[in-house]
C-alpha cells in the first residue's frame, strides 16, 4: 500500500466509487470522502476538511454543485501539504452558449477549473460528457423504469461516456506524472440519440422503452405537476438543453490519449448493466 492515502471527495458516487475501487485494486491506500466516511468529509462543513486531508498528498475532487467550494478546498489542501489534484469537471465549461448563465454546474466547474490551474499544485482536469450510468444509476433511471424517456432532447445525439472510463482516467492522473497539466475531454466512441438509447436498452432488457421528445416548457410543467420546485425543474431542463442543440454529439479523444485504448461503448455498458440487474424486475410492463 502507498504511504500516503489518496482522498476522493464524493467517494461513494458514480465516478468516485469506481475510482476508489480501481485504486484499491492497484494497492493504493484510498480515503473515501463522504459524510459517512471515517474520517468524515462534508463539502458544506469546512470543519470536516482537515481530518479528511490529514496525511494526503493527492486528491481526486468530485465537486459540490451549486456552491463555489472547490477553490477554498484546494487552498486548504495546499496548506496541509497536498501536492496533486485531479478535478472532475464537465463538457462545455469553456464553450459559449453550452450552459445558461444561471447554470449551477457551469458556475461550479468554471470556478473550480480556475482554482486548480492557479493553485500552484500539480493538476489535471477531466471533462466528461454525459455519463452512460445516468440511465442505470442516476438522473434518467426512473424514466427507464417507467418505460418512457420523456425529455426535452429533440433529435440531438450524445457521445455518452462510461463512468468506468472516467474513473480510469482519474486514476491514471493520480498515479502517473505524465498527465500533470493536462485537460482531458472524455466521450464514448459514438454518438447516440435518446431514441437509439431507448432501443438499445429495450433490446437488452426485453422490455419496451420509448422516447418521447418534449418542449422544454412542457417538460418543466410536468415536473412541477409531480411536485418539483420550479427552479429545480428549470435547472433540469437547462441541463438537457445542450442535447437538443446537438452540442453533446462531438467525439473526444481523451480516453485514448490518457489510457492508450478506445473508450467503452454504450452498447457494452447496456449489456453489462442489464446482466447485472440494473433494471431487472422493476421495469413497468
Amino acid at each position: 500500500m502507498t504511504e500516503h492515502p489518496m482522498l476522493i471527495t464524493g467517494g461513494t458516487g458514480k465516478v468516485g466509487g469506481r475510482a476508489a475501487a480501481q485504486l484499491g485494486a492497484k494497492g493504493v491506500a484510498v480515503r473515501v470522502g463522504s459524510r459517512s466516511g471515517d474520517p468524515r468529509f462534508d463539502w458544506t462543513d469546512h470543519s470536516s476538511w482537515d481530518d479528511a486531508l490529514d496525511g494526503v498528498k493527492k486528491v481526486f475532487i468530485v465537486p459540490h454543485d451549486g456552491e463555489k467550494l472547490t477553490r477554498p478546498f484546494v487552498q486548504r489542501a495546499k496548506e496541509l501539504g497536498v501536492e496533486r489534484v485531479v478535478l472532475l469537471s464537465g463538457r462545455g465549461t469553456d464553450v459559449p452558449g453550452y450552459a445558461g448563465e444561471d447554470s449551477i454546474a457551469g458556475r461550479t466547474h468554471i470556478d473550480g477549473e480556475d482554482a486548480v490551474r492557479t493553485s500552484g499544485l500539480e493538476w489535471t482536469v477531466v471533462r466528461p460528457t454525459w455519463f452512460a450510468q445516468n440511465f442505470s444509476e442516476g438522473l434518467f433511471r426512473d424514466l427507464v423504469l417507467g418505460g418512457e424517456l420523456r425529455l426535452p432532447a429533440g433529435d440531438g445525439a450524445v457521445s455518452f461516456v462510461d463512468a468506468e472510463d472516467i474513473a480510469a482516467v482519474a486514476v491514471a492522473a493520480l498515479t502517473q506524472d505524465k498527465h500533470v497539466g493536462q485537460t482531458y475531454e472524455l466521450s464514448g466512441p459514438s454518438a447516440l440519440t435518446i431514441g437509439q438509447v431507448a432501443d438499445l436498452i429495450s433490446g437488452a432488457t426485453g422490455r419496451p422503452l420509448r422516447y418521447t421528445p418534449l418542449a422544454p416548457r412542457d417538460f418543466v410543467a410536468e415536473l412541477v405537476a409531480e411536485g418539483w420546485p420550479l427552479a429545480d425543474a428549470e435547472d433540469y431542463a437547462d441541463a438537457v438543453g445542450p442535447i437538443q442543440r446537438n452540442m453533446d454529439s462531438r467525439l473526444s479523444q481523451g480516453v485514448q490519449t490518457a489510457l492508450g485504448r478506445s473508450p467503452r461503448s454504450f452498447a457494452l455498458f447496456v449489456k453489462e448493466a442489464a446482466a447485472a440487474g440494473a433494471w431487472r424486475h422493476q421495469l413497468i410492463d
